[in-house]
């Protein structure tokens, strides 16, 4: 079932901490395991992310129609987007020893969806939440409550950037058109 997210939800100010060094550590160990299916792995998210919430796919003119999972890992373009959604993740995750470097890319990721593509910034919380979903699947039997905590606060740090960033450029809530869905909010925390 479709939730709206309100204003208060989007403005709500999302905890963000610094890694340590182990937590930094843990998060690459897993992440280069993952990386080294770069492709695929971020189709499987994107798909994922489409399929529970649809309403996401408005930003994609390429692929918004799409409603078989099938024909969205076959597109070209969610393929392409798949890999620089990657590339984005791994400029950060192999960058965590540097928060500048951190903030710098994710302050562009955030102005560019913001100014550019006009898409809500509750949707960096909801495709982070996919991506520690997929985490967790491919490393069931190796992904520690350490480790989970790691991502946790990984996806807090990359969505507090992203929202300041939108921030700083002035955003305000889109109003969403008729026939678009409102979006889903997964009920977890950061």
């Amino acid at each position: 079932m479709e939730k709206v997210p309100g204003e208060m939800e989007i403005e709500r100010r999302e905890r963000s901490e610094e890694l340590s060094e182990a937590e930094r550590k843990a998060v690459q160990a897993t992440w280069a395991r993952l990386y080294a299916n770069c492709e695929d792995v971020g189709v499987a998210i994107l798909v994922r992310f489409f399929v529970n919430f649809p309403s996401a796919k408005q930003y994609f003119s390429q692929f918004k129609h799409m409603e078989e999972p099938l024909e969205m890992e076959r597109s070209p373009q969610l393929r392409k987007h798949a890999c620089r959604v990657m590339g984005a993740l791994n400029t950060v995750v192999e960058n965590l020893h540097d928060p500048d470097k951190v903030s710098s890319v994710l302050a562009l990721v955030g102005k560019a969806h913001a100014l550019k593509h006009k898409v809500e910034p509750v949707y960096f919380k909801i495709l982070s939440g996919v991506i520690l979903e997929v985490v967790a699947e491919e490393f069931a039997n190796d992904f520690p409550p350490e480790t989970q905590r790691a991502w946790a606060k990984l996806r807090g740090l990359i969505y507090s950037h992203v929202t300041a960033a939108y921030k700083e450029v002035g955003w305000v809530q889109q109003v969403p058109n008729a026939t678009t869905p409102p979006a889903t909010l997964p009920s977890s925390g950061p």
